[in-house]
Order: C-alpha cells, then structure tokens, then sequence
C-alpha cells in the first residue's frame, strides 16, 4: 500500500504540469533566452504580459499531433513533447487497468436473433479515457491538461464507486482502485513529467546571481530564487540598508515577490540604458 502523502505528492507534481503548460508552450514559440532577462523570469514575465497563455492550454492541438515547421526552442519543445507522450501513455495504462469496458445494448427487435452493440451514452461518458485508433486521437485530443487532470483522478479514486441510473437502475462504477503497481508508475511519471517541465524552464529550485544588473536602488548584487510551486523572486544583497521600497524577507533581505517583478526589470533595463547613453 502507498503512503497517502506519496499519492498527493504525485497530484501535487501533476497540478504543478498543468499550471506551467501554459509557459512551456510559450517557451516554444519564444527563442532561448539571452544573458537578460534569465530564462527563469522570462518565461514568468511572458505569462504576466500575455494575454494568449489561458487559450493556448486550451485551444491549441497537442504537439504530438500537429506539425512543428520551424520551432523557436527546440529544448522546450522536445520537452513539452516528452510530456505530452508520457501522460498519454500513462493514461493509457492505467484505462487498460481499471477503466470498464462499454456497457453493451440488445438493438434487435423481441423475438429476432439477438444483436448486441455499445450503449452510445456508456460510450461517450466525457470521464472516458478513449484510446487512439489509426483514424482518431481519442482522449490525446484534449492534449497534456486533460491527461493530467485524467490520471490525477485515477490517483484520487474518482468515480469508483457504482451509480444510479435515471430509471434507478445502478450500473458498475465506471474505474476500479488502481492496484499497487499501476500507482507506483502513476507516482513515477508524475515526478518525471514535473523535473521535465521545471527543468526546462529554469523554475526548479535555485539561486541564480544577476550578472551585471545591480539593484537600481543601491547597486547592491541581486539574486534570483526560484523553487519547485513558486513565483520567482529577486532579493538585494545589501540588507536593509537597501532603500527599495519594498518589505524584507525572512534574512533582512529586499525582495521582489512575483507581482513586483514587471517593475524591477523596467528599473533594471532603464538603468541599463542611463549607463549605455553616459
């Protein structure tokens, strides 16, 4: 049996998936950062200033199913594609282990030799996980944000349990518990889904020193913390005496949390500009 903290790990590192989808695949379409701003606030900055990341999650086809011509970031998109096929395959799996199979319906008239076919509302439960055919994507249609969300509920035991039907008949439950060894690959992947995305946008944890930007306030050193669920932040070297107008962290540090961050770099690149025009 797994622990439950090991199973909502697993749901955590998958939401941790979804909520970065959007900026990896602005990172596709975006070249690699140069030297400023580091790809870590770049990739943060473009979500704060774009207005097309929400339908991009959900508008566009997987990347496993449409052309990729001339690609801006081939590392991010190798990713992104690692990704997507690692959650349809999962979920593939885990379908293959606990999904039901389609109820099935006698179409033929009383009296005529029985002829059986799929019951079409069975069929097109949207919490189905359809698997793909040479002629359909299936569920991969939905893309990585579906996927996810799918196998979390699997990892969550959704729908397990049997369900009444309109004419008060109750039908079986539409998936089993996963067994042992289906978590442990659902826990796997996950943690492996997440390194992925993290990695390649610079957001798992680390501190970073801002080469050649000092703080515009007090030419202190900045560094630039990032860690696994959390915003980047930039702090100022030189303590309190710093006077950025902005609160201090847990060691006596200026910090520029996530919403303060737009403004930081306009201070940086209008600073920058000052010393190019002297």
């Amino acid at each position: 049996m797994y622990q439950p903290a090991r199973l909502h790990r697993a749901v955590a590192q998958l939401c941790t998936v979804r909520r970065e989808w959007g900026a990896l695949l602005v990172a596709v379409e975006t070249p690699p950062a140069a030297a400023w701003p580091p790809a870590q606030l770049s990739t943060h900055l473009a979500q704060q200033l774009s207005a097309d990341v929400e339908p991009l999650v959900a508008d566009r086809a997987p990347l496993t199913l449409r052309e990729h011509p001339a690609p801006l970031n081939l590392a991010a998109l190798d990713a992104a594609v690692r990704v997507e096929t690692l959650l349809f395959d999962l979920a593939d799996t885990l379908a293959a282990g606990v999904q039901r199979p389609i109820a099935r319906q006698r179409i033929s008239s009383p009296g005529r030799p029985a002829v059986w076919a799929d019951d079409l509302t069975d069929a097109s439960d949207p919490r189905r996980w359809v698997y793909r055919s040479p002629t359909d994507p299936g569920s991969r249609r939905h893309g990585a944000h579906f996927a996810a969300m799918w196998v979390e509920g699997r990892l969550l035991d959704e729908d397990t349990t049997p369900e009444r039907e309109a004419n008060y008949t109750v039908r079986p439950a539409l998936f089993g518990l996963l067994p042992d060894h289906l978590r442990h690959e659902a826990i796997r992947t996950a943690g492996q889904c997440e390194r992925l995305v993290l990695r390649v946008l610079e957001l798992d944890a680390r501190s970073t020193p801002i080469e050649g930007r000092p703080c515009p306030w007090c030419a202190g050193d900045l560094m630039l913390h990032t860690a696994d669920g959390q915003a980047p932040r930039v702090t100022c070297g030189s303590g309190p005496t710093c006077p950025a107008p902005l609160p201090l962290d847990e060691e006596q540090r200026r910090v520029w949390g996530a919403t303060d961050l737009v403004s930081l770099v306009t201070a940086l690149e209008r600073a920058a500009a000052c010393g190019r025009a002297a």
